[in-house]
């Protein structure tokens, strides 16, 4: 899903970046995150909303990762606080359903990281001003050879909801193994289902039955 998403710039990513989203079927990676939440009682509130996790020091992470061609369900514990989410592919953009709140994501190339930049936002199904989420920001990349993330939420009024960092154990070696001395964008654009737009209101925004265990696994 991803190489569909970007096109011919997932070939400019890290391999590390590359092999945790290249893979399909259920992938369990290890690793570490710091997280800092905010204070103010919005803050809290969104965060319990979208079942952010609490404040931890260089925590313990294990990031279970079930991929299909249309369709992708992460689950990530964060030292034994399990925050699940949907992800699927419409009209061009990444949706992510976490909690009660789907995010819809431009996903770029920047500096040789995966940027996710918020586009729209619906809760329970309506939709809430792109504005109000202009300090949501993600990005993957890759620091003295290890897959590394940074996720950053702030809203108007509430200020700073979460700020969590830390790294995984993607192997690039699998990159180089699988998809030796090819163009890895097309081949895996081409191996993924033809469908761009798998997402209906009905399947994939926040009101939508359809996976509402990730929230609360």
């Amino acid at each position: 899903m991803f190489p569909r998403l970007l096109g011919s710039a997932f070939a400019k990513l890290p391999r590390t970046v590359q092999a945790l989203h290249l893979r399909r079927g259920l992938q369990t990676f290890q690793g570490a995150a710091t997280i800092r939440r905010g204070s103010h009682w919005l803050a809290r509130l969104c965060g319990r909303v979208t079942g952010l996790p609490p404040a931890m020091q260089d925590a313990p992470l294990c990031v279970e990762i079930t991929a299909t061609p249309r369709r992708e369900h992460w689950l990530r514990n964060f030292d034994g606080h399990r925050m699940g989410s949907a992800m699927w592919k419409r009209k061009g953009r990444l949706c992510e359903r976490l909690g009660l709140v789907t995010f819809h994501f431009r996903l770029s190339v920047q500096n040789a990281a995966l940027v996710w930049t918020v586009d729209r936002v619906r809760a329970l199904g309506l939709p809430l001003p792109a504005s109000w989420f202009s300090g949501v920001k993600a990005r993957e990349f890759e620091r003295d050879g290890r897959y590394c993330f940074e996720v950053a939420a702030a809203l108007p009024l509430a200020g700073e909801l979460v700020h969590y960092s830390g790294w995984l154990d993607a192997d690039p070696a699998w990159v180089e193994n699988e998809w030796p001395d090819q163009p890895l964008a097309d081949e895996a654009r081409d191996d993924y289902d033809s469908s761009d737009d798998y997402d209906s209101e009905r399947h994939g925004n926040a009101d939508s039955g359809d996976g509402g265990g990730d929230g609360g696994d």
